[in-house]
């Protein structure tokens, strides 16, 4: 990650408490505000979470391309940023977002909806107790 500024404009105070992977980067995972629909995973190091913050608008890191890039400049299906925060350990970070259009880059609203292991009805699945159906 060579393209990452280098120091970052983020907070001391907040760089601080992450705990980055080996590369620097933290998962990021969009959330819509008002329903919890989890909608994307997508990576971000401190810059990118700065911008974030700062924005308005989720900025993450691409592993692949290796650059920064702001989630709708050129799909159009915007991330308005409504509330950022770090898990328990400071390695994870939730963005709740109101989402306009697709989150998933496939078209889909989310990520998450193509390929279901377990549902409700799977509910006598190997590792899943009484007790945590009955939640």
């Amino acid at each position: 990650m060579t393209s990452t500024p280098l120091p970052s404009s983020l907070a001391p105070e907040i760089a601080a408490r992450l705990k980055r992977s080996a590369d620097g980067l933290l998962p990021a995972i969009a959330q819509q505000y008002d329903t919890g629909e989890v909608l994307m995973l997508g990576w971000m190091d401190d810059e990118a979470l700065h911008r974030t913050l700062t924005t308005g608008r989720c900025t993450y890191w691409s592993r692949s391309r290796q650059e920064y890039w702001v989630k709708g400049d050129t799909s159009g299906h915007l991330q308005y940023v409504k509330s950022v925060a770090l898990d328990c350990d400071a390695d994870t970070v939730l963005v709740q977002v109101d989402q306009v259009g697709a989150a998933c880059h496939t078209g889909a609203r989310t990520c998450f909806d193509a390929d279901v292991l377990l549902t409700d009805a799977d509910s006598g699945a190997p590792g899943a107790s009484s007790e945590d159906r009955d939640q």
